[in-house]
């Protein structure tokens, strides 16, 4: 049972009309404290403050990303689930019916146009500065299209569920599954690729796509948290494919997918220096064995051979058994 301090917390919370724009502007888009203090006119300091209040009475969360805070619409979640929802439901109302609220929120929302224009400002001179180099790379494997072509028909099979896709960069691949994930967490170590993708994806909306800063080898989630997971070339970067490996089997659920898209051994050592390669591909068999020693039962590769570099597919099942080891594993420690 829901408390009644909870529902005072959220009623209080919503009590304070700066309270109210921001909750409407977290369910545009995912925000920095900067960007709505941006937006709203007001310091960060009393923007910090309003925030941590919807926080605390469950309607807002924060995540941090290096320096920077970011703050999204909080998912419903619990015994308070239903009153956030109903809160969530009043705001649109409340917006629809009464035209001052509604006029400050659109006065908002065409301030968030200044956000997007910035974000993607940043993301295009990220581009220009290394466009040659992953030009030089793209020319060495198959078209992406073929790419993507392939690895959407090879997890056509099956609902994609909630998605995490690791190491996201550009966030490319959350874009293409937007439309068939329930849910995707776009997950990338570097903060300046996550700021890239943060502008690739703001036009989905906030409850459906969830950027977060992580390492593939410590993930920051629960134990099985996905159906699916992606790793699309990424996996080279790991020195050790193992921990990664390990770490994408206990975030998924039994019977949950791992898409991993790489290249096949071959020996073009300038991609270690050029692009930080740590792993010139990989063989069939030595992914088969990593998968299998991760926990997973794999499907037969799937290849293509437009380029000097062979991009492969590798689709696998996690084993229910690898469920129970995660288990025994986490109680010997």
């Amino acid at each position: 049972m829901i408390s009644a301090m909870v529902i005072e917390d959220i009623f209080k919370a919503l009590g304070d009309p700066t309270r109210l724009r921001i909750a409407r502007l977290l369910g545009t888009m995912e925000l920095a404290v900067g960007e709505l203090a941006q937006v709203l006119g007001q310091s960060q300091p009393r923007v910090s403050r309003h925030v941590g209040i919807l926080c605390d009475a469950g309607l807002a969360e924060r995540r941090r990303e290096g320096s920077w805070v970011f703050l999204r619409q909080a998912d419903a979640e619990g015994a308070a689930a239903p009153i956030i929802e109903a809160a969530q439901a009043l705001l649109a109302i409340a917006e629809s019916a009464e035209p001052a609220f509604a006029e400050l929120c659109e006065v908002d929302r065409r301030k968030l146009a200044a956000i997007r224009a910035a974000r993607e400002t940043a993301a295009e001179v990220y581009f220009a500065r290394h466009a040659s180099e992953w030009d030089d790379l793209r020319a060495l494997h198959s078209p992406d299209a073929e790419v993507e072509q392939a690895l959407a028909a090879a997890l056509a099979d099956a609902p994609l569920g909630a998605v995490l896709d690791i190491g996201t960069g550009t966030g490319r691949m959350a874009e293409l599954f937007a439309g068939q994930a329930e849910r995707i967490v776009a997950l990338d170590k570097n903060l300046e690729m996550l700021r890239v993708a943060r502008a690739k994806l703001q036009h989905l909306p906030t409850a459906q796509i969830e950027l977060v800063q992580g390492d593939f080898a410590d993930l920051p989630h629960g134990d099985a948290s996905f159906d699916t997971v992606l790793l699309h070339q990424v996996l080279h970067f790991a020195t050790d494919p193992a921990p990664a490996l390990a770490e994408a089997a206990r975030v998924l659920r039994a019977g949950g997918r791992i898409a991993i898209v790489d290249f096949a051994s071959h020996d073009h050592e300038e991609l270690r220096t050029r692009h930080q390669h740590a792993r010139l591909g990989f063989g069939n068999r030595q992914m088969a064995d990593l998968l299998r020693a991760a926990g997973f039962t794999a499907a037969a590769p799937i290849a293509l051979e437009g380029g000097e570099l062979i991009v492969k597919i590798w689709i696998a099942k996690r084993r229910a058994d690898a469920a129970s080891r995660t288990a025994a594993t986490e109680t010997a420690r």
